[in-house]
């Protein structure tokens, strides 16, 4: 079968792997049709930093734990890219009970089991039973398992009546492209402060995580905030803001936070999306007393600087972690299909999928790749 590769910076290529198969009864294979590309996957793919992270992992400069996500030699090609999908249902182990061939699901871009302690509490990036290093993860490469890319002809999914979550009838796949990570990271970044603060004013940050900021601004508008400030450098990104109902303002600097860009300093919600210990310091300054930081972003510098002394004295709550995206889903799809949440206003590339290696390395905010599915019958697809 075909699978989308990343060989290095700029160049992507279609390359054989041997097809899947069922493995185990509770295994299933399912076919992608809708692809998004992750807000870090534009790191590797338009910056030549794979030996410059290894070298600054042996000087002690980036933090270790980037190998046991990315290998030894971070971003290496040749490896499958690629972990945000919406797929049909080819085929499903004798133990599959809530799947049938031909159903449009959502993919988690991290393996679980469903029944380990660490799923249990909701913790399903870190599922101890399909963990051997930091992650079990599409798209990362070897040192996160061997899943490959979600790019590809075929996918084996494990443990697949837990991992798979049905797409809602009637909601365009393309709409929930990126559900599998950055859209499901929006939704855990605004959803949970909105809810004990409603109608509360959030800040969002742009920058490295183009599209998270971008959902989280429209989400939290139509989660009913009372004000929803959209800072970045990038028109692009600032007109979609517009688009989605959030407040736009353009940063001082390209690619720099200061804390002048800021309008307010009485947010109960901060975003941070520029992966920058500055962005992080001006969203925490930013919080009204008791509010939430929710930094998105790759950190990867050691000793990343935190002003933990006016987080005491203004009870500010910062939560950083990886996306458990499998328990949001359901709630996450449901409130699209019922609230016409417009997701893809933030897509600004759609192509078609044998024009992957090409697309992939646009540089733009949202690409999306699609290709129909074999039964075109199938509830809901509307490709």
């Amino acid at each position: 079968m075909l699978e989308l590769q990343f060989i290095r910076a700029g160049r992507l290529e279609w390359r054989e792997r041997p097809a899947p198969m069922l493995r185990d009864a509770r295994d299933a294979l399912v076919r992608p049709i809708v692809a998004g590309r992750c807000d870090g996957d534009t790191l590797p793919i338009h910056r030549h930093v794979s030996r410059a992270m290894q070298f600054g992992i042996r000087a002690g400069l980036i933090d270790p734990v980037v190998s046991s996500i990315c290998g030894q030699i971070p971003f290496q090609g040749p490896f499958g890219i690629g972990h945000e999908c919406v797929a049909e249902v080819v085929e499903v182990g004798a133990d599959i009970t809530t799947l049938r061939r031909g159903d449009l699901v959502v993919v988690p871009w991290a393996i679980s089991c469903g029944e380990c302690r660490e799923c249990r509490l909701g913790l399903t990036a870190k599922c101890s039973t399909t963990r051997t290093s930091t992650l079990a993860a599409f798209g990362f490469g070897p040192a996160s398992g061997p899943w490959g890319g979600m790019v590809a002809d075929l996918l084996r999914i494990p443990f697949a009546d837990h991992m798979l979550v049905p797409l809602p009838a009637g909601v365009d796949p393309l709409r929930v492209a990126a559900a599998s990570d950055n859209l499901a990271d929006a939704w855990r970044c605004v959803n949970p402060g909105l809810r004990i603060r409603p109608g509360g004013k959030v800040l969002v940050l742009g920058g490295a995580a183009q599209s998270i900021g971008l959902y989280a601004a429209g989400l939290a508008v139509r989660h009913g905030a009372e004000v929803v400030d959209y800072v970045d450098h990038r028109r692009e990104r600032l007109d979609i803001a517009e688009k989605l109902g959030a407040r736009a303002h353009s940063t001082s600097a390209k690619g720099k936070i200061r804390r002048t860009d800021i309008p307010r300093r009485d947010y109960d919600i901060a975003v941070e999306g520029t992966s920058t210990a500055a962005g992080v310091d001006a969203a925490l300054r930013s919080l009204a007393p008791g509010g939430f930081c929710r930094p998105v972003g790759y950190y990867l510098p050691v000793g990343t600087k935190v002003p933990l002394m006016h987080m005491y004295a203004n009870d500010a709550t910062v939560s950083i972690g990886v996306s458990h995206v499998r328990p949001i889903l359901p709630d996450l799809l449901d409130f699209v299909a019922r609230h016409d949440f417009p997701a893809e206003t933030v897509t600004t590339l759609t192509a078609d999928w044998d024009d992957a290696p090409e697309a992939y390395t646009a540089h733009t905010t949202k690409l999306v790749l699609h290709r129909a599915p074999l039964h075109a019958a199938t509830e809901g697809a509307r490709l």
